[in-house]
């Protein structure tokens, strides 16, 4: 019996239906382990892998990354967007409202109780989006001095 072993990067690529490509593989990388990186770092990541990437490509490549399921776009209110590797366990975030930071959150209670909804219109709600703002602790202890 063989232990069966972790998807490639480029096998996953093409289980989404996308195209394999050396700065695709670069790029889901390079999300995957940053944390909630903005496009000018996914780019500066990209770039360090494989040389020269437009920023066009690179914003094209967060969209069918995105859109395949493979990244998660999160844009808090006021800030550019940023990406994470971390997907379809809806979970949540804490934002700082002085640096920027952004944490990972585990939903509060249950399986995801944010996915029932009090009225939900009609809707099937398949994922709840909630941002948590205040201080990192860098920035309360910098507030409290």
């Amino acid at each position: 019996m063989t232990a069966s072993r972790p998807p490639t990067t480029a096998e996953e690529l093409r289980g989404a239906g996308l195209r394999v490509t050396a700065a695709r593989i670069a790029l889901l990388d390079t999300v995957r382990r940053g944390d909630h990186l903005g496009v000018e770092a996914i780019v500066r990541g990209v770039r360090e892998r494989i040389g020269h990437v437009s920023v066009q490509a690179v914003y094209e490549g967060l969209h069918a990354l995105t859109a395949a399921g493979l990244v998660r776009r999160v844009e808090p209110a006021g800030s550019p967007a940023r990406y994470e590797g971390r997907v379809g366990d809806n979970h949540h975030h804490l934002v700082c409202r002085s640096c920027g930071a952004v944490a990972d959150v585990d939903c509060a209670v249950g399986r995801a109780p944010c996915l029932t909804a009090p009225d939900g219109h009609g809707f099937a709600v398949d994922e709840a989006e909630v941002i948590y703002w205040g201080l990192c602790p860098g920035c309360s202890s910098a507030t409290s001095s």
